[in-house]
């Protein structure tokens, strides 16, 4: 059936598909991002998605991301989907390049992702309260597709997401220390902050500064592990803080 939806909409037909049934299409028939991109054009039908979101990243931010580094740092929207992230994030709890960009979610990472589950050290706390700042966040976009979407999914994966849910607790934004057990530097106790974008859309920039000195040695071993697969060398740590005086 999903073959035949599919040849419809190629042949022009007058046919009606919600996103949702778009979005269970693209997955069912295992489409690349721009294969998915192109179903959606398609159905004249804007995907609501991460992958479809990356867009709003200004150049300015994405290098903003880059000069943070070994800083951990991402940009995400209100309901938690990743736009963009630096190297360093994207090693911090998974390998976030092998996630799909439609899976790119910090709440359906860490409810259905077993990398990213495993990296976090207080697992059940951080569900709850990950449950709880999405009913929160989600109070103004009630009507949105892509919200319904996200807590559909969330619904059918996860049974923990189910009663976290259930629970109706509603809980806003706040800046806490955070643990990360790193399948490659071991543990780290972060300092989580949230820099605004725009606070009307709920954009913000989220970083994880190092809470003590040897998370940021860990840090800095992480970063140089990323660098060297990327085959660069690592930069001194006072060249990265003073910047190119030529500029």
């Amino acid at each position: 059936m999903s073959q035949v939806v599919y040849s419809w909409l190629e042949q022009a037909r007058d046919i009606q598909v919600s996103v949702q049934v778009l979005d269970a299409l693209a997955r069912t028939l295992m489409l690349d991002a721009s294969e998915r991109a192109h179903l959606f054009q398609l159905a004249a039908a804007v995907d609501p998605t991460p992958a479809a979101s990356c867009a709003w990243v200004s150049p300015a931010q994405f290098e903003l991301l880059r000069q943070l580094e070994p800083i951990p740092a991402c940009i995400q929207n209100s309901r938690y989907d990743i736009l963009a992230y630096n190297r360093t994030y994207g090693r911090l709890m998974a390998d976030l390049d092998a996630v799909p960009p439609e899976d790119r979610n910090c709440i359906f990472l860490v409810y259905t992702n077993p990398e990213w589950r495993k990296s976090i050290v207080h697992l059940d706390e951080t569900m709850r309260l990950m449950a709880a700042k999405l009913r929160a966040s989600m109070a103004g976009h009630l009507g949105e597709p892509a919200w319904k979407m996200l807590v559909k999914r969330l619904t059918a994966e996860s049974a923990e997401f189910r009663e976290n849910w259930e629970r109706y607790e509603v809980v806003g934004m706040r800046t806490k220390t955070k643990q990360f057990l790193n399948p490659y530097v071991g543990l780290l106790t972060l300092d989580h902050t949230d820099l605004w974008l725009n606070p009307e859309s709920g954009a913000r920039m989220v970083t994880y500064v190092p809470s003590d000195a040897e998370s940021r040695e860990r840090l800095d071993a992480l970063y140089a592990m990323v660098l060297a697969e990327d085959g660069q060398a690592v930069t001194p740590a006072a060249s990265r803080t003073s910047g190119d005086s030529s500029r």
